[in-house]
């Protein structure tokens, strides 16, 4: 397996930057996936009005959060990005399939794009920084928070560059496969919503408001809950450790991040599968890996020593 780019403090470059052929048409598809899940979100708010919601809705919802969720958490980041742990070809494209299926761009461009963020967080070149050239004040407090949360997704000035950050993807067959087909599983995560609603449900109304539930409302949810790393993760919550950036740890969104929001542990110790350090960290992600691992399918999974967590805390 082709080894993950060193990740290390530079000045920024045009080298750094991935070149975008079609920026105008990547904006309306970027607005067109940030939109519509909201439109879903007011055809929910009427079915609950009419007394359509049923249990399945709440079940498809929650099996495609999940599904969606670990691709992004365990695939794109820990696996992908950060190497956290290696697995069987199998279960690394279904990592990654499961990840493109959140509909939050095609995986080499998310790794890129993280690796960027690493190699300048909250400094010039950061892709989504919200302490980086906003002003000062309230104002440039809230500027901040808007461009880290989803005003970055329509910038291309400082998205990372696939050949400098992702070049260890680029060379893997399955994942530039998984990367080619990504509309097939963008599609493809859609219709398995509407299968488990009317699997679940068992009529075909129950089977389109699942795919309202499973497609839409997830999209939103699931979208918007990652995002909240970037810009909240920056600004809010607790540093355990002193990192070159403002990076935090936020307890209450730690459940609907599967654990992401343990986010200062993450950029004190980049490569751990586990970014809940202590006991009391609820990280289910961690929990899944050291699933895999017990069933033989993930090994060789970074774990951070007490003495070495120790050590960091204190300097």
């Amino acid at each position: 397996m082709s080894q993950a780019p060193a990740i290390a403090d530079a000045a920024p470059g045009i080298e750094d930057v991935q070149p975008v052929a079609h920026e105008t048409v990547d904006r309306i598809a970027t607005g067109t996936i940030t939109v519509v899940p909201f439109i879903a979100l007011g055809v929910v708010g009427w079915q609950v009005w009419n007394d359509l919601l049923h249990w399945s809705d709440v079940a498809v919802f929650l099996i495609m959060y999940v599904v969606t969720g670990l691709g992004v958490t365990v695939g794109f980041h820990r696996h992908l990005t950060h190497r956290s742990f290696k697995a069987k070809p199998w279960v690394r494209g279904g990592l990654a399939i499961m990840g493109s299926m959140a509909i939050e761009g095609p995986v080499t461009a998310w790794v890129a794009d993280h690796r960027k963020h690493h190699a300048f967080s909250d400094k010039e070149g950061d892709p989504h920084s919200p302490h980086v050239g906003h002003g000062g004040g309230v104002r440039g407090a809230l500027s901040g928070l808007f461009h880290a949360h989803v005003g970055w997704l329509f910038i291309h000035t400082h998205r990372g560059a696939k050949k400098r950050y992702a070049p260890d993807l680029l060379k893997d067959p399955l994942i530039r496969w998984v990367d080619r087909t990504f509309l097939l599983w963008v599609l493809a995560g859609l219709a398995l919503s509407f299968v488990l609603g009317y699997l679940i449900g068992g009529t075909l109304t129950a089977a389109l408001t699942g795919l309202l539930w499973g497609g839409g409302v997830r999209m939103l949810v699931v979208h918007h809950v990652t995002y909240s790393i970037n810009s909240l993760c920056h600004f809010f919550g607790e540093r355990r450790y002193a990192t070159d950036d403002e990076s935090r740890n936020l307890l209450w969104l730690a459940l609907p991040t599967l654990g992401e929001s343990w986010h200062n542990n993450h950029h004190a110790f980049p490569t751990s599968a586990a970014h809940g350090l202590r006991k009391r960290d609820i990280d289910p992600s961690a929990g899944v890996i050291w699933a895999l691992e017990k069933l033989g399918l993930a090994w060789d999974v970074v774990r951070v020593s007490p003495s070495r967590q120790a050590q960091k805390a204190a300097g």
